[in-house]
């Protein structure tokens, strides 16, 4: 187990007998010793991060007996480096975290080693709870779809865990608003022109962003081609023969026909509602979760009370 350097110093003070051997034994040894975990130590730095460089640089200094470096080199090191890899952990977490998780995050890196570890353990957690509940009063706030809304109330009545919250918010939210799409095409397409119907068909065979798309551009484009249908199918208007005026107008303007028109309503992603022409009935427009953490699950239940009211 000794070094080279060790190895040679002994085979040395064999040969030179009793005297230098005692002295070895005395002295000698520990002194190679020292030295061998400090070039030890030294070989961590290349790849050490801050905290680590911290704590080489103050044993290298102050290291002064054998029992210091030994303890660095098993113990101290490897507490050092976990650290460092928690800290870039933890600001990784920062950067891309809600309030909640960011709030948390900053007090950890400002507090110990072992507050940090327990952020990583437990508290990341508890405070990506706490930015989920705020993000789904966020959706519940601005989603019309009612498979969507009713689901978020039952996830939220039962007490949920933090990772029901984040499956919900990574996978269940998108299956369901889907499911409102499904719904809300079917609507529009009954009843409607051939192009819109044959687009909306389309859609509902296809995935879940082509009925995205539909809604968000191809409803406005299949009903402008079926009213620009109906346009071309429709008479001239007659002229009197007299001034060029359209027949039944006499007050000389013009007679102006409007087909279907779309309404400006936000969906929660920010693209435009639309209506089908037909009772104005509103769209739904699957988007993302967002990361717009602004409040706390308060918002949910003002969200709700604003519902009621509404209905009311």
């Amino acid at each position: 187990m000794a070094s080279e350097f060790m190895q040679e110093a002994g085979r040395k003070a064999i040969a030179d007998g009793p005297k230098a051997m005692r002295k070895f034994i005395e002295v000698d040894q520990h002194n190679i010793r020292m030295d061998d975990y400090r070039i030890a130590i030294l070989r961590l730095l290349p790849d050490a991060g801050p905290g680590l460089k911290e704590g080489i640089n103050k044993v290298l200094t102050h290291g002064n007996t054998i029992e210091k470096l030994r303890q660095f080199y098993d113990v101290t090191q490897h507490e050092l480096r976990l650290d460092d890899n928690n800290k870039v952990e933890i600001s990784r977490l920062i950067a891309g975290g809600g309030t909640g998780v960011k709030e948390a995050g900053k007090k950890a890196l400002d507090g110990t080693a072992a507050d940090r570890a327990e952020f990583l353990k437990t508290g990341r957690h508890r405070a990506q709870a706490q930015d989920d509940l705020v993000e789904l009063a966020r959706i519940d706030e601005g989603w019309d779809g009612p498979i969507l809304s009713e689901a978020i109330s039952k996830l939220m009545d039962g007490s949920p865990t933090p990772s029901a919250l984040r499956h919900f918010l990574e996978v269940t939210q998108y299956e369901l608003r889907d499911q409102d799409n499904r719904v809300a095409i079917a609507q529009i397409i009954d009843g409607a022109g051939p192009e819109l119907l044959k687009a909306g068909r389309a859609a509902l065979a296809g995935t879940p962003a082509d009925r995205t798309e539909f809604l968000k551009t191809g409803l406005q484009e299949a009903r402008a081609k079926d009213q620009a249908a109906k346009d071309k199918d429709k008479p001239a208007p007659e002229k009197d023969g007299k001034d060029g005026d359209t027949k039944g107008n006499a007050t000389g303007g013009t007679t102006n026909t409007t087909g279907n028109t779309a309404v400006t309503a936000q969906g929660n992603n920010g693209a435009p509602l639309a209506t089908t022409g037909a009772g104005d009935h509103t769209t739904l427009i699957a988007g993302g979760a967002g990361t717009a953490l602004i409040a706390g699950a308060g918002l949910l239940l003002a969200a709700r009370m604003r519902r009621a009211g509404a209905e009311g």
